[in-house]
């Protein structure tokens, strides 16, 4: 063979590796599941966890250090100066005899500010990383200690000052104890916890349900500990079972009330700091058919103050306990003929004269004053709108701070109004930031952290000046994300209203392809939600569902979202509350009212291509349309569903239906399985085996019920995941592509010029 033979089969041979290469190059504007769910492309920068100090002189927040690999800075700014200052090093967080700094899941102030604590070596407890070691940094000496004395790694949880910064309470298993900082002695506070006894915590359905997870409270003369107790004896067990961790299956007992079943008895009591009996307060009521929602001091070292909720949870009355004697008044009772909203927003005024309080007394979620002693009722926030929450009280000028958008329900904005009730409502978010707004006030009110997003832009963090809202440095601009989000090929994404008659009209959103052309047909995908727990139309960036829905538009999908009655928009309480008892029904009926209208409306939606999904709620709301509408939907991918709404616990299904033995019709109708019959699409149901919200046992009955009646569907059982299934490598990416590839085999795109043969990933 000649040279120059030889030297044309050389590069011919690489052209044959080099056009493949360009070939590959990949295209930045289109998206990948690989890019969305296993690469780090679009994970967002973040800001903290920051810590406004008690004196308003600043602020701490969480650094990288430069002097030690893997360690973190506790840096202090001067909101106003940006001045900045370690105040403790990540070489001050060395254990002794270690050379690894302790990694910082979290971090508290003593109220001195003599202490540091310091939460590491964390535990997952149900949703939350809530067990873990804490260590105490005295920052004159620079000692360094881990409390517990002898406890288990891991082991404790809560751990809080007191309000003179010379001890620390937490919980371990199931009791509390005190720990000094100086002497380090640790004084058991209860010594009973153990099988049934739970102090100071809480079990899975007050911890789930009613948002409580630390269960003790320091008095404000640091001489006492008030807290709860729970007896779960009774309680029904709900067996788990993991096949996949040993050669033998290993069994997870799980205590969960069920809808109708016996709950935990609670009480609450008050412990001197130094030990000795506990003094239970005369809680009226039968502690199994009651929940003592919530408990603090009230502004006093002498009283705390108790919300007592009924078991129809229609029934919220206030008491005041007092210590000395554990006599207990009902100052105040809040009421609705449906179910009554717990809330954090009871601060005390006037040295503790009177309280602010959150209720829908007047058929919108208002701000009251109400005076100590309940007689006196005063509203504060005027017109008819609702408040979403309260933010800061500013008692010394007169304001109290909260989260309203009377305009648009999928928004929020920061407004004021006057404590004595004079004047209008003013709104600070400025009018040329339209979206969603949430604050982080410091104590004095004079500053905050200010998170800014929209629909289809990341969150941007800024230092605001109030009450002028001026902003003073950008914290996160997230400029790297919003550039890589802006160059992703991108449709329209519009709001709206649909009218589905009778005067109702629904909030709605729709992101078109970005290629769409009105005249073609497109499928729709309909991502629902649905329940009282939460609102899925929203002007607010949602991260990793936000880039699997833009994937499915470049895909050439339209995807929409639709709020129907019962959702907790800020729309009155009568939006909210006319589900009550109908759980599944009318929210079903509302969508498919919403979906038929659009149809109807827009010809660009192919109604032979109609398909819906969700996760947990949405899960239930995905089977409850394509079961009870079949001829309307068309496919649905229904994720870690409640098929029977006996099956979920208690203090949820309850609230919003009443008992299962004085509405029995209410939750055969309301529970998809009833009318799993009906099916003709194709059906997706997705659950883990070891989520313990939503019993794998939803699913198992459904497929039951599904068999019964021989009808076709599809199942992907994740193994020991929880309700997020997201645990164990490459499952996030793992269900998004099935997902992917479901809607690609039974809601087709083809027939739709320029569509991909085959989905990108």
């Amino acid at each position: 063979m000649n040279t120059g033979k030889l030297k044309l089969i050389v590069w011919a041979m690489a052209l044959l590796w080099i056009i493949p290469i360009f070939a590959r190059e990949p295209d930045s504007t289109q998206l990948t599941l690989e890019r969305i769910y296993s690469a780090r492309e679009f994970f967002p920068d973040r800001f903290g966890p920051a810590r406004w100090l008690k004196d308003g002189s600043g602020y701490t927040t969480l650094e990288s250090s430069q002097s030690l690999e893997r360690g973190r800075d506790i840096v202090r700014y001067n909101p106003e100066t940006g001045a900045r200052e370690i105040l403790v090093s990540a070489r001050q967080l060395i254990p002794p005899g270690d050379s690894v700094a302790l990694r910082i899941r979290s971090y508290e102030w003593s109220p001195d500010r003599q202490y540091l604590l310091i939460y590491t070596n964390t535990r997952r407890v149900w949703r939350m990383d809530t067990r873990g070691d804490y260590w105490s940094l005295h920052l004159s000496s620079g000692d360094l200690h881990q409390l517990g004395g002898d406890a288990p790694e891991s082991s404790l949880m809560f751990a809080s000052f007191s309000p003179d910064s010379r001890k620390v309470a937490y919980v371990s298993r199931n009791n509390l104890f005190v720990e000094d900082l100086a002497s380090h002695k640790i004084i058991p506070l209860t010594e009973d916890g153990g099988k049934n006894i739970i102090n100071g915590t809480f079990d899975w359905v007050y911890e789930e349900e009613l948002g409580l997870r630390k269960g003790f409270r320091w008095s404000p003369d640091s001489r006492h500990i008030a807290y709860w107790q729970l007896d779960d004896e009774g309680v029904g067990k709900f067996f788990m079972i993991n096949n996949t961790d040993s050669i033998y299956s290993k069994i997870i007992p799980l205590q969960y009330p069920k809808a109708g079943t016996t709950n935990s008895a609670a009480r609450i009591g008050v412990v001197s700091a130094e030990g000795g009996e506990t003094r239970w307060f005369a809680i009226p009521g039968d502690p199994r058919n009651h929940y003592l929602a919530r408990m603090d001091w009230a502004a006093s070292p002498e009283e705390v103050v108790i919300q007592q909720l009924n078991r129809l949870q229609n029934t919220n009355r206030i008491m005041l306990g007092n210590i000395s004697d554990g006599s207990v008044k009902t100052i105040f009772t809040d009421r609705d003929s449906a179910w009554v909203d717990v809330h954090n927003d009871l601060h005390w005024l006037d040295e503790g004269k009177s309280f602010t309080w959150v209720s829908e007394r007047d058929g919108w979620r208002h701000i009251f004053r109400i005076s100590r002693n309940g007689k006196k009722v005063k509203l504060l926030t005027k017109g008819n709108y609702d408040i979403t929450k309260v933010v800061h009280l500013d008692e010394a000028n007169g304001w109290i701070y909260f989260m309203a958008s009377p305009e648009n329900p999928t928004r929020r904005y920061l407004y004021r109004v006057r404590l004595n009730g004079k004047g209008k409502a003013e709104r600070l978010t400025p009018k040329n930031q339209p979206g969603w707004h949430s604050y982080k006030f410091s104590s004095d009110g004079r500053w905050a952290f200010h998170y800014y997003s929209r629909f289809d832009e990341p969150t941007i963090t800024e230092l605001i000046r109030l009450p002028e809202h001026r902003t003073r440095r950008i914290l996160v601009d997230n400029a790297r994300l919003k550039g890589k989000v802006q160059a992703l090929r991108r449709g329209e994404v519009e709001f709206f209203r649909v009218d589905i008659g009778e005067g109702v009209e629904l909030d709605g959103w729709m992101m078109k392809p970005p290629d769409f052309d009105p005249s073609e047909k497109y499928p729709v995908l309909f991502y629902v939600y649905g329940e009282p727990a939460g609102q899925t139309v929203v002007d607010r960036w949602a991260s990793y569902r936000y880039f699997w829905h833009l994937y499915l538009t470049q895909q050439g999908y339209i995807v929409a979202s639709v709020d129907n009655r019962g959702v907790p928009a800020p729309r009155g309480r009568e939006w909210r509350k006319i589900v009550y008892r109908q759980i599944g029904v009318l929210a079903s009926a509302d969508q498919a009212a919403a979906v038929q209208a659009l149809l109807k409306k827009r010809s660009y939606l192919d109604p032979e291509r109609v398909g819906i999904w969700g996760w947990s709620g949405g899960g239930s709301m995905s089977l409850n349309a394509i079961f009870r509408y079949p001829d309307l939907y068309k496919t649905a991918i229904s994720v870690a569903p409640v098929t029977d709404q006996r099956y979920y616990d208690t203090i949820y299904q309850e609230r919003y239906m009443g008992l299962p033995e004085d509405n029995p019709g209410g939750y055969k109708n309301g529970s998809p399985i009833t009318f799993a019959g009906q099916l003709k699409g194709s059906l997706l149901i997705i659950h883990g085996t070891g989520d313990d919200n939503v019993h794998y046992q939803n699913t198992e009955a459904l497929v039951n019920e599904l068999i019964r009646h021989n009808k076709p569907f599809t199942m992907m059982a994740y193994p020991n995941r929880s309700h997020g299934i997201y645990e164990g490598r490459n499952t996030i990416r793992h269900l998004y592509e099935l997902m992917t590839d479901y809607l690609r085999q039974n809601l087709p795109v083809e027939g739709r010029k320029g569509a991909p043969s085959a989905p990108a990933r």
